[in-house]
């Protein structure tokens, strides 16, 4: 495993995260998370992603008990708030009120004293940002939180929280957590430059598209049973990449990785690490080989050749917008 400095932090993560969105908690056992975190720190893994709103905590809970076992010191736990998390009128978003009492709740179900990276989760356009901040920071000064962050917030959104933080002399921000993968690529006009200057730090989600870019899907035929893709109570996503044109792209990518001696899941996190600005890609996995394949993604260095190959391949479907 190779890691990377958390944007302007000293925090050291791995290259590749543990993430549990549509994992543990929902479609896999508690078995099946125990194993896969047992795997992870096998591989130098020690980025451990989930967030209060996956299956409405039981994310945090499944992810919390299999890492009961490890040194707390030995890992390192994000989670997020800003979804609703009940049906009252401030259970949701990024007042005060939400990201104190929705912290306290992480905790317990995590089973920890600390969060590592707390992540909002989505801006909050109800809430005044200098709010959200000082909840952060004060959070951060009773060291219920270590280094506070966003995800999927804008390049503007990022430079006006950045400087709030710097008017008002709050610890800054740390990371964002965007979207990021060979047909998702909207950080790359103006969130990696912004991010950049502003000392943030990319962990990226979906890093495979849902699945998609493993090449298990194929075009003109109907998803496996048992992937993601044939589970109809989670497959709102990754429905819209199931087209015969976006699946056909796949199956040249997943050739040209077979002349480098890649699987394509490695290729494709290979090109999301090929960006300085990304400090990890999460990854989700539901068996622990899974979590082996991809950890050796950190081991491919992409010549400008094959980059170049890439983008030609990509470029068949520059029209394409997944469902978001």
């Amino acid at each position: 495993m190779k890691y990377r400095r958390l944007g302007n932090t000293g925090l050291k993560i791995s290259e590749i995260g543990l993430g549990s969105w549509l994992t543990y908690g929902t479609a896999a056992e508690q078995k099946a998370a125990d194993e896969c975190i047992a795997a992870a720190f096998e591989c130098g893994i020690n980025l451990f992603d989930t967030a209060n709103a996956y299956n409405r905590g039981e994310g945090e809970k499944a992810m919390g008990a299999a890492l009961r076992a490890y040194k707390r010191s030995d890992y390192v736990l994000s989670t997020k708030v800003y979804f609703p998390m009940g049906d009252g009128v401030n259970d949701r978003g990024l007042s005060r009120k939400h990201i104190m009492e929705q912290c306290e709740a992480s905790l317990r179900r995590l089973g920890t004293d600390y969060i590592d990276v707390y992540f909002c989760h989505r801006f909050d356009q109800d809430t005044p940002v200098e709010e959200t901040l000082r909840a952060l920071d004060d959070l951060t000064a009773q060291g219920k939180i270590l280094y506070s962050s966003v995800s999927e917030w804008s390049a503007a959104q990022i430079s006006q929280a950045a400087g709030i933080s710097r008017r008002l002399n709050l610890r800054p921000l740390a990371a964002n957590q965007p979207i990021y993968n060979m047909f998702e690529r909207y950080i790359e006009d103006e969130v990696l430059e912004v991010s950049a200057q502003e000392g943030l730090g990319q962990v990226v989600f979906s890093p495979l598209a849902q699945g998609i870019l493993t090449g298990k899907y194929k075009p003109g035929q109907q998803p496996p049973a048992g992937t993601r893709g044939a589970d109809a109570s989670v497959n709102g996503v990754i429905r819209s990449y199931l087209r015969d044109d976006v699946l056909e792209v796949v199956g040249k990518l997943d050739a040209l990785a077979g002349e480098l001696d890649l699987k394509l899941s490695q290729l494709a996190l290979a090109w999301v690490l090929r960006q300085p600005g990304v400090s990890s890609a999460l990854i989700g996995a539901s068996r622990p080989e899974q979590v082996r394949e991809n950890s050796q993604a950190v081991e491919a260095e992409l010549q400008p050749d094959t980059l170049k190959a890439i983008d030609a391949i990509l470029s068949e479907v520059a029209g394409f917008a997944p469902a978001r």
